[in-house]
C-alpha cells in the first residue's frame, strides 16, 4: 500500500493518530519496532497501545475533573482509545480502568483490520528527510532515533530524565503567611511566592524528607544515574541538616513582612504558566511517594491547605522541548513535514498522550485536504493541553504535565471557589461543541 502519512511508534498516541487519519480516508504506514526483533525495557508484548504501567485512565467524571473532561472531548471526536477503553472496562469506582490485554487487543484489531492502515514491524533509526511523518515513539524512544532527533533539533532540546517539582494551585496558598518577593528584590517583586520556616519547622521538615516513603526506580531506570541538576530533594537532605538551607531553601535576601527579618529557611514557588494559576515548588523534584508528598508538603507554612496540580517525580523519559521546537500544528519548525505526538512532546499520562495523538491526526488530515486547522480553544481540555505543549517558546524549564484546571484560563468574572471546577467543565463543553461542528462536518 502506498502511504500518505508515516507514523513511527504504535503506542497510544501513534495508534490514535493512525485511526483518525484512516477514518478520514488517508493511507497510513504505522511502524512499530516491537515484533520486528526489538523490544523496549518496559514493554512485555508486541501489542499496539500496550499499557506498560497502570491500567487506569484516571477519573471518568466529566463534571468537575480535567482528565474526565478530556475523556468527554475525545469521545466526541471518535477516539479509538476511548472506544477500546469502554470495551475493556473493569470496575474502578468513578475511574476508568481497563483489562490491559483486552484493551491492547481491541486497539490492535481495529487498526489491523482497517483498509487504510498498513502495520509494519520495523525499527526506524532516522527521521525521514521527506514525506508527512508523525513521531510518536514515547518515553522509551530507541537510542538511534533519539540521536537522529538530537541531530535535527540540537543537543539541549531532548531530555532523557524527568526531574519534576510539585505544582501548587495559586488559589490554595495562604497569603496570611506566604508573601511575594524576589531574592534581594530583583525582578518585578512578584516573581516568587515565599513560605517561611523557623528552625523547629525546618528540622522537622528535613527529617520528614529523610524518613518519607520513597518510590523505587523501575529496573530499566536504575542504570540512569542522578546528576546535580535533578538531584531529589530528599537526597540533598541526606547530605547534612544544613544542605537545603544553602540550596533550594536558602533564606538570604528574603524579608518576612511579619517579622522584617530573614526566616531560618524558605520554600519558594515560581510561576509556572502565563495565567499565574499554577506555581511550582523550586528545587523540589523528589522520589517521595505521592501520599507522603502531600502529607509532608502541607506542613510547610502557607501550604497547609495546598492543592496540587501535579506532584513531584523523577524518572527516565525522553521528551523534546516542544514550546521551542514545535509550531501550533505540532510540526517541527526546522522540518515541517514532521509532527510529534504523545509523551515525547511533554505531556504526561495515557489519556493526554492519546489526546495529542488524536489532535495530530486531525491536523495532518486537514493539511492533506488543503483545509486550515484551528486548534481547539484553550478553554477546552484538549486546547489547554496543546497550549501547554506549544504555547510558550521562552520557557527554559519546560517539563511534562498532566491535564489540569491550572492550564485553563481563569473566569473573567467572579466565580466562587467551590463552583470553579463546574464552571470550567461547562464552559469547556460549550466551546468544544462549537469547535467540533466544522471539524466533524469535514
Amino acid at each position: 500500500m502506498t502511504h500518505q502519512v508515516h507514523i513511527i511508534g504504535g503506542g497510544l498516541a501513534g495508534s490514535e493518530a493512525a485511526w483518525q487519519l484512516a477514518e478520514a480516508g488517508i493511507k497510513v504506514r504505522l511502524s512499530e519496532m516491537r515484533g520486528g526483533g526489538d523490544m523496549t525495557p518496559a514493554h512485555q508484548t508486541e501489542g499496539l497501545a500496550e499499557l506498560v504501567c497502570s491500567n487506569s485512565f484516571r477519573s471518568d467524571d466529566d463534571s468537575a475533573n480535567a482528565v474526565g473532561l478530556l475523556h468527554h472531548e475525545m469521545r466526541g471526536l471518535n477516539s479509538l482509545i476511548m472506544r477500546a477503553a469502554a470495551e475493556a472496562k473493569v470496575p474502578a469506582g468513578s475511574a476508568l480502568a481497563v483489562d490491559r490485554d483486552i484493551f491492547s487487543a481491541t486497539v490492535s484489531k481495529a487498526l489491523e483490520s482497517h483498509a487504510n492502515i498498513e502495520i509494519v514491524r520495523e525499527r526506524i533509526d532516522q527521521l525521514p528527510s521527506e514525506g508527512l511523518t508523525i513521531v510518536s515513539t514515547g518515553p522509551l524512544t530507541a537510542a538511534s532515533l533519539a540521536q537522529s532527533i538530537l541531530s535535527r533539533t540540537g543537543q539541549d532540546s531532548l531530555a532523557f530524565f524527568d526531574a519534576i517539582a510539585p505544582i501548587v494551585y495559586h488559589e490554595t496558598v495562604d497569603f496570611d503567611i506566604a508573601w511575594y518577593q524576589s531574592r534581594w528584590d530583583k525582578g518585578d517583586g512578584k516573581d516568587y511566592i515565599n513560605c517561611p520556616m523557623d528552625k523547629a519547622q525546618y528540622d522537622a521538615f528535613v527529617q520528614g524528607l529523610i524518613d518519607g516513603e520513597k518510590a523505587d526506580f523501575k529496573d530499566w531506570e536504575k542504570d540512569t544515574p542522578y546528576f546535580e541538576g535533578c538531584m531529589p530533594i530528599e537526597v540533598m537532605a541526606e547530605r547534612g541538616p544544613e544542605t537545603l538551607r544553602f540550596g533550594p531553601m536558602k533564606p538570604v535576601g528574603l524579608d518576612d513582612p511579619r517579622t522584617g527579618r530573614w526566616p531560618h529557611a524558605v520554600v519558594q514557588l515560581r510561576q509556572d504558566n502565563k495565567l499565574g494559576t499554577i506555581w511550582n515548588m523550586v528545587g523540589f523534584q523528589t522520589k517521595l511517594k505521592h501520599g507522603a508528598q502531600v502529607e509532608l508538603f502541607r506542613t510547610i507554612p502557607g501550604l497547609e491547605k495546598a492543592e496540587f496540580a501535579r506532584l513531584g517525580g523523577l524518572h527516565r523519559n525522553t521528551f523534546i522541548h516542544s514550546p521551542e521546537l514545535l509550531d501550533h500544528q505540532l510540526r517541527l519548525k526546522s522540518a515541517p513535514h514532521i509532527r510529534f505526538a504523545g509523551q515525547i512532546t511533554g505531556c504526561e499520562g495515557y489519556v493526554e498522550s492519546s489526546a495529542v495523538g488524536l489532535a495530530c491526526g486531525l491536523m495532518t488530515a486537514a493539511e492533506l485536504s488543503g483545509r486550515a486547522f484551528t486548534p481547539p480553544p484553550v478553554t477546552t481540555a484538549l486546547g489547554a493541553l496543546l497550549s501547554h505543549i506549544t504555547g510558550d517558546g521562552e520557557r527554559a524549564d519546560y517539563q511534562p504535565m498532566n491535564v489540569n484546571f491550572g492550564l485553563f484560563p481563569p473566569p473573567e468574572g467572579k466565580v466562587k471557589k467551590k463552583e470553579r471546577k463546574l464552571f470550567y467543565t461547562e464552559r469547556a463543553k460549550r466551546d468544544m461543541a462549537d469547535w467540533m461542528r466544522p471539524v466533524i462536518a469535514a
